[in-house]
Order: C-alpha cells, then sequence, then structure tokens
C-alpha cells in the first residue's frame, strides 16, 4: 500500500517573515496566527519536572510558599555537616583552641620559676703570728629565691590567655562558616553544570526527531535535501554542547568530591526546585547577619587582645623584683647565716619603647576592624539585594522562556501542517533553548543567594559553632570557675 502524502503539501505555504515576527513578539501574536489559520493545539514538547512545577506553581504568592523546609536540592543535612567538620582548616583550627588553652595555663603560670643555689668552699686562715700555721674551714650556703610578679601583671596575664582562647573560638566558628560557604557554592556550580546538560539532553532529543522526521519527509519526497542538512546540523552542535555541559559536569563533581570527601552526589542530580523570596523585613536580615558575622567577631576579639598586649606592656615599664632565703655555715660550723635578699632591675628605655609599639598596634586592630566592619556591611547590602533582585530575575526568565517554548511548539505544529519552515522550527527550538538555560540559571542563582542568607544566619546547617561564640565575659567567667576548681 503506497503512503499517502502529507497533508502540508495540500496546504498553501505560510508567510516565513509573519510566523519571525510572530515568534519575536511573542506567543499571544503567534497563536492568534494560528488561529486565524486554523490551525488545532500542538502536542507539546518534552518538559522537565522542574520546568513543570514551575508552571503550576509560578502564579502562587510569596506567602502560600512554605520557607521551614529543608531544600530539596541540597546535599542531606548530615553529610554535609559532617564535610565541614572534616575539613583541614576546621581541624587546625580546633587545634589551634587546644593550643591557645594551653597557652591560658602557662599565662596564669606566669615566665618564673624558683631558683635554688648551692655553694661550698674552704676558707684559709693563714696566721702572721705564727706563719707555720694554717687553719682550714669548711664552709656552705644555699639560697632559694624567685622572681614576682606584679599583682596587676597577673591580672593582666589571665585576661590575655582567656582573650586568646576566645579569639581561637571565633577563628574556629569563621573557618566554620567559610568552609560551608564554600561547600555551598561548589554544590552550586555542579548543580548548573547538570542542570544545563540535562537541559541540552532535551535539547538534543527533540533535534533528532526533527532530523528524523526530515529525514522521513526527505525518503518521501517531500521535502529538501538543504532541509535535511540543516536539521542533521543542528542535531550535532546540539550533541556538542551536550558534550561540553557534561564534561563540565564532571570536573565540576570531581572538584567537590575531592574538596568535601564525606559528600556523596546523587545520581542523577538533583531536580532544583522553586525558588523562594526572602521572608522578613531587610533590616530584620541586617540584625541577623551582623549578629553571626564570625569575621567581625574575630576582628573584634583581635582588637581586644591587642588592647590588653598594649596594657601588659605598660605594666611592665615597672619591672618585677627578685626575692630569696638564704642560709649558710661558716668556720666549720661554728657560725651559722640566715638571711633574705631582694633584687629591683633598673629599667631601662626598651621597656618604653615595647610599651609605645604595642599602643600603636591597637591603632592598627581598631583600625583593621573598621575595615572589616565596612566591608561586611558591603557584603550584606549586597547579599539583600542580590537575593531580592535574583528572584525577581527568575521570575522574568521564567516568563520569557514559558513564553518561546509555547512559541516553538505552535511552529513545530505549523511544520507538521505546512505552515512554517524548517528554518523557522530551528530558529524557535534554539531561542526556546537559550530561554530555558538564562531560565535554570537564574533560578538556581536566586536559590542560591537565598540559602547563602539561611547559612549566614545559622538558618541552614547545624555544624556546631553555636559554641564558639562566647563572649569575653562568658570567657572570662568559664576561665574563673575552672581555675577555682583547681
Amino acid at each position: 500500500m503506497s503512503t499517502p502524502p502529507l497533508a502540508a503539501t495540500h496546504r498553501p505555504r505560510a508567510r516565513p517573515l509573519t510566523l519571525l515576527l510572530a515568534l519575536l513578539l511573542g506567543t499571544g501574536s503567534l497563536a492568534s496566527h494560528a488561529g486565524a489559520a486554523g490551525l488545532t493545539p500542538a502536542t507539546r514538547l518534552p518538559v522537565s519536572p522542574a520546568t513543570s512545577a514551575m508552571t503550576a506553581s509560578a502564579g502562587a504568592p510569596a506567602s502560600e510558599v512554605a520557607t521551614d523546609t529543608y531544600p530539596a536540592e541540597l546535599p542531606p543535612a548530615a553529610q554535609a555537616i559532617i564535610a565541614v567538620r572534616q575539613s583541614p582548616q576546621v581541624v587546625g583550627a580546633q587545634m589551634q583552641i587546644d593550643a591557645e588553652i594551653e597557652r591560658r595555663n602557662s599565662l596564669e603560670a606566669g615566665p618564673y620559676e624558683w631558683t635554688v643555689r648551692l655553694g661550698r668552699q674552704q676558707r684559709r686562715i693563714d696566721s702572721s703570728e705564727t706563719p707555720s700555721t694554717t687553719q682550714r674551714f669548711r664552709e656552705w650556703n644555699a639560697a632559694l629565691e624567685r622572681p614576682v610578679r606584679m599583682p596587676g601583671k597577673a591580672t593582666l596575664d589571665t585576661n590575655i590567655g582567656d582573650q586568646g582562647v576566645a579569639q581561637a573560638r571565633a577563628a574556629h566558628a569563621d573557618a566554620l562558616h567559610e568552609t560551608a560557604r564554600t561547600l555551598l557554592g561548589a554544590w552550586f556550580v555542579w548543580l548548573r553544570e547538570s542542570e544545563t546538560a540535562r537541559q541540552w539532553q532535551q535539547q538534543t532529543d527533540s533535534l533528532l526527531a526533527q532530523q528524523q522526521a526530515t529525514a522521513r519527509r526527505v525518503q518521501l519526497g517531500d521535502g529538501a535535501r538543504l532541509e535535511l542538512l540543516q536539521a542533521e546540523a543542528a542535531a550535532a552542535q546540539a550533541r556538542a554542547a551536550l558534550e561540553q555541559a557534561r564534561r563540565r559536569s564532571a570536573v565540576a563533581a570531581a572538584e567537590l568530591r575531592a574538596r568535601f570527601p564525606a559528600i556523596v552526589l546523587p545520581t542523577p542530580a538533583p531536580i532544583p526546585g522553586l525558588p523562594q523570596p526572602p521572608s522578613g523585613s531587610a533590616g530584620q536580615w541586617r540584625e541577623h547577619l551582623l549578629e553571626h558575622n564570625h569575621e567581625l567577631r574575630l576582628a573584634r576579639a583581635e582588637t581586644q587582645q591587642a588592647r590588653l598586649a598594649a596594657r601588659r606592656s605598660d605594666a611592665e615599664r615597672v619591672p618585677d623584683p627578685t626575692i630569696g632565703v638564704h642560709v649558710g655555715g661558716e668556720r666549720s660550723g661554728e657560725e651559722r647565716l640566715t638571711g633574705f635578699t631582694l633584687s629591683i632591675p633598673l629599667p631601662g628605655g626598651a621597656r618604653s619603647a615595647n610599651a609605645r609599639r604595642d599602643t600603636a598596634l591597637v591603632g592598627v586592630a581598631a583600625q583593621r576592624e573598621a575595615a572589616v566592619t565596612a566591608k561586611v556591611a558591603a557584603e550584606i547590602a549586597s547579599a539583600l539585594a542580590g537575593a531580592d533582585t535574583a528572584y525577581a530575575a527568575w521570575q522574568s526568565a521564567e516568563n520569557a522562556a514559558r513564553g518561546l517554548e509555547d512559541a516553538a511548539r505552535l511552529t513545530a505544529r505549523a511544520r507538521s501542517l505546512g505552515e512554517a519552515s524548517l528554518n523557522d522550527v530551528l530558529l524557535a527550538q534554539r531561542l526556546a533553548n537559550d530561554a530555558r538555560l538564562a531560565a535554570n540559571s537564574a533560578r538556581l542563582d536566586a536559590q542560591e543567594a537565598r540559602c547563602r542568607l539561611l547559612l549566614d544566619t545559622h538558618q541552614l546547617w547545624a555544624y556546631g559553632d553555636e559554641g564558639d561564640e562566647e563572649d569575653e565575659g562568658e570567657a572570662a567567667a568559664d576561665a574563673q570557675n575552672a581555675r577555682a576548681m583547681r
């Protein structure tokens, strides 16, 4: 039985310029043109699950979106916490805390130690009256002495030790947070590349189907050889882009596994859900971000440590005395000696110079803190503005992508009815694919911006840095309690 000719061969050719203008102006004009031509609704092209979810929920109010659920596109929280804690930077920061605790113990004990002096001598007395007579006596002496810190210096050393521990804890919390930021950024890089590869796979499948349909038309004598060459070239370009996207996804996955071995990458990559706008006012977010900013906390701890060091150097202008006791025996025990010694160094210019130097370093630390404060304020303003604009950008990109996808489906339907050329179909599919790639990227940008805000305010991963955020008063109280127990 012979195959009947395609219906498209009996229909008038569509006006390519009209279709192209309608494609660029939007789906409304294209739909009107299709309706005027008597076209029926076309079968929808394959759409990713994420796109279907976004299409169904795009009109939902922001207030109806749940904000207390863990983002499904992120790694399991338990894996993320383990990966952060196992990072070499975090482990090293924890070791630094142990080192500072021992340094505090050393400062509390003080740099001075007891010194024992022992002496033994022989006394010989030659008599002037009887030169041949010589008297010999065995003598000995012993002394115990020790430098003594002035009371104010001991208190300052204790405070310096406590502040060193607090500073190490702030550095540990900062290492935890920066490692979590690195993990979050690397994870979203992998998600972007995986989502790009997934979209190019859909585009390749669609163009391969178009190539097969065109080859069938050429086989039936209803299509030109040039159209088959165009379809094959478009499919080849899509396959090349797909391989490049797969390569970038594999590189991102390898880097993520190398830096965070505890993370198990799912196969296939999770499909990102719908972005959610940041809830709450900008002032509330700014307050939370400042409260939980570890970099600022660390800068303040360094400034406080510099102040304590300056006060200690100023106290060192007065030297510490050395006290001691000594006993001895002379003339073979005929005489017994007992005494007390006190020695005080005479201060020189080095002590004053050291005090002035450490006072200047306080100004350096204060300026560094001011620079960090300005930097953190700028980062917070940028993060808040970026989260708001990223969500708005995703909405615009998603609307544009859905419109161009509808236009591509209508153009494909018009092609099947003979109302559009292959060039029109390929152009529509290319525009729709580019728009979908841009929308996917904007969606992940919006999700990453929101997750970054949640991470910076300790609402994402409880990786255990809350205990490191002790203020100076709490740290000093803990140290005093520990000393009292000893």
